[in-house]
């Protein structure tokens, strides 16, 4: 049983029940989650010893969250526990040619505003056989991005295999941000996983290919992912 160890925001979603719009309901359905959180559930549920790493508050909310988390066998031990508020986000489900719809409300959140002494990294990463997480931790504000490469840090420190999923927000940061945060967190990277827009984006690398035209040959994804490999070092 593998120790996979993951950080980021879990989330409080409000969905109008079904393929419904915002408008048209009076009540909403809860579900917890996000980015990593996710990754943490899904490891747990393989049989995987899976820790997530965030901070919430204390109140009832962000005990719901935690709650949530041990639920599907998620150990909560190195959740900071502090700050105001849970992040938000609404989400409306698409139907035909109608796209789903996300509104965020998670400026202020309690993880955005975490400090590097809510979290011992060497304590967290001891023993660990795995590091995940993905680009939408240091999207959510520069003292998560600071958080993100400490944790990486740490787990370069330890011996341990990080993964990233690049997974590019554009509601919460630009390109030219993106790049200049996620570039240099590369050199801690073993595993990379994203699609061609992520590439380009959070890395600058496009691929000889031409995605709105259907015309995209394996090879001109090769060539970005030796690129990538060769400019980062990943494995």
């Amino acid at each position: 049983m593998s120790k996979i160890v993951t950080l980021g925001e879990i989330m409080l979603r409000l969905s109008p029940e079904g393929n419904r719009r915002f408008v048209q309901v009076d009540s909403f359905d809860v579900i917890w989650g996000g980015g990593e959180a996710n990754v943490a559930v899904s490891c747990a549920n393989y049989g995987h010893n899976a820790y997530f790493v965030s901070k919430l508050p204390k109140h009832e909310i962000g005990q719901a969250a935690v709650n949530a988390l041990r639920r599907y066998g998620v150990n909560t031990d190195f959740i900071a526990r502090g700050g105001d508020r849970v992040g938000i986000y609404y989400c409306e489900t698409g139907a035909s040619m109608r796209p789903s719809k996300v509104i965020y409300d998670r400026a202020h959140s309690a993880i955005a505003e975490a400090k590097p002494e809510d979290f011992d990294f060497d304590a967290i990463m001891e023993g660990a056989d795995w590091f995940h997480w993905s680009g939408i931790t240091p999207a959510i504000s520069d003292a998560a991005a600071e958080l993100t490469r400490l944790a990486c840090e740490a787990a370069k420190r330890h011996g341990v295999t990080v993964s990233v999923d690049l997974n590019f927000r554009k509601k919460l940061w630009t390109t030219e941000k993106a790049q200049q945060v996620m570039r240099p967190l590369m050199k801690y990277v073993d595993v990379c996983i994203g699609n061609e827009e992520d590439a380009e984006l959070c890395l600058g690398f496009k691929p000889d290919a031409d995605v709105e035209a259907g015309e995209t040959s394996a090879e001109g994804y090769r060539g970005i992912f030796r690129a990538m490999a060769e400019e980062f070092g990943f494995k």
